[in-house]
C-alpha cells in the first residue's frame, strides 16, 4: 500500500485468505495498521430493520456488551438514510467516523472507526474500505451463517425462515435505468408473500406473489410457486409463459391458490409487459399524481380452468415510480393509512426509504398484529442514461 491508499486487490486477497467468519476483521486490522484506529466495528441491520447488531471489533470483542442498538432516530439511522459519512468528536480527543457499507443500493450496515485525526484523505480512504467491506460481506455470507444468525434479534418462525430463503439476497438494487427496493412485514413471522427480481442484459424481471393460507402451509405453497416462476424465467420465458408455468405447477402439485403480478421491463425502451393473476393493482406516481393502474385482472394461479392469462403492456417514462403491493397492505386494520397520500408524500425518498415508510405505517396502524403479510416493491424508472461513450459517438456523427 503506497501513501496509505487502499490497495483493493491486497485487501480483498487478505479477506479471502481469512475464514469467512473472520474476514471483516481484515478490514479492521488494515485500518488499525494504516491510521492507528483505536476501535473499529461493523454494525449491521437486524432482520426486522429496527436494531443494529455489532458483529465484530478489532479489539477482539465478538459483540457489543450492551446488546443490539435501537436504530430509530440514531446517528446510524441518519447515516443509512442519507448514505453519507458522519464525523464527530469522540469525547476523548479523537474522531468518531461512521460510514455506510452499501452494495448497489443494498444497505448492509455501517463501519464505525475511532481515529486520532481524520483529514479529507483519510476519510476518503475509510469510505474506500467500507466499499470493499460491502463486497467482502456479500461474498462471505454465502459460506457462513454468521450474518444470518447475528440478524436474529427476535425469534423467527419456521414459515418466515422458509420465506426468507425465497427472497433475493439484496432487497434493493440500483442500476443506470432504474432503482428498486422491496420489503415486507412482519419480517420475523411472515407466511405467503414473496417478491423477486433479476436483471439480465436486456430485461428487468419483477414479481410479487401472495400464496393463500397461513404459516408453513403458505410458505410451502410459496416455495412451489417461486420455484416454478424462476424455472420458467431462467428458461427464457416472458411474463405470460411464466404465469402459465406457475399455474400448471400449482394445479399439478398442490391444492392451493396464489395471486401474483409478473413484470418484464425492457431496459432500452421502458416498455413493461405484465400479467396480473388476481393481485392488487399497482400504483403509479407520475408528475406528482398517484393513480391505481386500470389493469385487467386474471384469476389467481391454481384456479381450475381459468380464462387464459392476458399479457398487458405499460409504458414507463423517466421519473415514474411504480408501487407493487400485496393485499396485506390494504387489510382492514390498515384502513387508517392513506397509501395514496403516503406514496405521494414519500416521492422524494429513495425507494428503500419509501418502502420502509409504507410498511412501517401499516405495521403501526395494525399495532404490530397483522393478520396477513404486507409487502411493497417500489420501482423508480430513470430511463436509458447517456454514458460518456454515447455522447462521444453522437458528436462524431
Amino acid at each position: 500500500m503506497k501513501g496509505g491508499d487502499v490497495e483493493l486487490g491486497e485487501l480483498l486477497a487478505a479477506a479471502e485468505a481469512a475464514p469467512p467468519g473472520e474476514s471483516v476483521d481484515v478490514v479492521a486490522h488494515d485500518l488499525q495498521k494504516r491510521f492507528g484506529a483505536e476501535r473499529v466495528s461493523f454494525l449491521f441491520v437486524d432482520l426486522v430493520g429496527q436494531r443494529l447488531v455489532r458483529l465484530t471489533a478489532a479489539d477482539g470483542d465478538a459483540a457489543d456488551p450492551d446488546g443490539p442498538i435501537d436504530l430509530q432516530d440514531s446517528v446510524y439511522d441518519r447515516v443509512l438514510r442519507s448514505q453519507r459519512q458522519h464525523v464527530e468528536p469522540d469525547r476523548q480527543g479523537g474522531r468518531r467516523v461512521i460510514t455506510p457499507v452499501t452494495n448497489r443500493g443494498d444497505c448492509i450496515g455501517v463501519l464505525e472507526v475511532t481515529l486520532q485525526s481524520a483529514d479529507d484523505t483519510v476519510l476518503r480512504q475509510v469510505r474506500d474500505a467500507a466499499h470493499a467491506l460491502a463486497y467482502i460481506i456479500v461474498t462471505d455470507r454465502r459460506f457462513t451463517d454468521l450474518y444470518h444468525l447475528g440478524r436474529r434479534t427476535t425469534e423467527t418462525s419456521l414459515a418466515a425462515e422458509i420465506q426468507h430463503q425465497l427472497l433475493p439476497s439484496a432487497p434493493c438494487c440500483e442500476a443506470d435505468q432504474f432503482t428498486l427496493a422491496a420489503g415486507l412485514v412482519p419480517a420475523d413471522d411472515i407466511g405467503g408473500d414473496t417478491y423477486d427480481y433479476t436483471l439480465d442484459r436486456d430485461t428487468l424481471h419483477l414479481s410479487v406473489t401472495d400464496a393463500m393460507g397461513h404459516d408453513t402451509n403458505s410458505a410451502l405453497l410459496a416455495t412451489l410457486l417461486v420455484g416454478a416462476l424462476r424455472r420458467a424465467r431462467r428458461s427464457g420465458c416472458d411474463a405470460l409463459r411464466q404465469a402459465e408455468h406457475a399455474h400448471r405447477a400449482l394445479l399439478s402439485h398442490s391444492r392451493g391458490l396464489a395471486t401474483g403480478q409478473l413484470l418484464c421491463v425492457d431496459l432500452e425502451t421502458g416498455l413493461c409487459e405484465l400479467v396480473n393473476a388476481g393481485h392488487p393493482r399497482p400504483l403509479r406516481l407520475r408528475d406528482g399524481t398517484v393513480e391505481e393502474l386500470e389493469l385487467a385482472v386474471n384469476l389467481p394461479f391454481g384456479v381450475v380452468a381459468p380464462t387464459p392469462y392476458r399479457l398487458q403492456e405499460l409504458q414507463l417514462r423517466p421519473g415514474d415510480r411504480l408501487i407493487l403491493l400485496t393485499d396485506g397492505m390494504q387489510e382492514r386494520g390498515a384502513a387508517a393509512v392513506d397509501l395514496t397520500a403516503l406514496a405521494r408524500d414519500t416521492r422524494q425518498l429513495h425507494p428503500r426509504e419509501a418502502v420502509r415508510s409504507l410498511t412501517g405505517a401499516v405495521f403501526d396502524a395494525c399495532h404490530g398484529n397483522l393478520r396477513d403479510d404486507a409487502t411493497v416493491l417500489i420501482l423508480d424508472w430513470h430511463g436509458r442514461r447517456r454514458r460518456p461513450a454515447d455522447a462521444d459517438q453522437d458528436s462524431q456523427r
